[in-house]
């Protein structure tokens, strides 16, 4: 099986347009889908995505997915491991990283001042 990603060259992201809250996240989180896609019902494929948080936006649970994700701080503060009001955790600047095999409880999460992150998730191929 291969990879569910097209030939892309460098190019400008324009980044006014294309923003969505995933399902499931509280408003002022947004992605941007780079390229791929990931298809969950059946455990195939890969995508990339650029995640946004807005300032004081956090999460409240844990998750946890099926697929490896890959996740890189390219901007602003990141706290891993909040409580249900935001509280609490451990700060993360710009240049840190975060490998996860499927199945890794990681979070909840929240930006004091707002980040940008880079991701990819992808399936194991069978």
């Amino acid at each position: 099986m291969g990879v569910n990603k097209e030939h892309k060259e460098f190019h400008a992201v324009d980044m006014s347009t294309g923003w969505e809250t995933p399902a499931g996240y509280p408003a002022g989180i947004q992605q941007k889908i780079l390229s791929g896609g990931l298809d969950e019902s059946n455990k195939r494929g890969s995508r990339s995505r650029l995640l946004r948080f807005a300032p004081g936006v956090y999460t409240t649970k844990p998750f946890v997915h099926d697929y490896w994700e890959e996740v890189y701080l390219i901007s602003g503060d990141l706290t891993v491991g909040n409580d249900e009001r935001g509280e609490g955790g451990t700060e993360f600047a710009p240049n840190t990283y975060a490998s996860r095999p499927p199945g890794a409880y990681h979070g909840p999460f929240k930006s004091k001042n707002g980040c940008m992150l880079f991701e990819i998730h992808y399936f194991d191929p069978v």
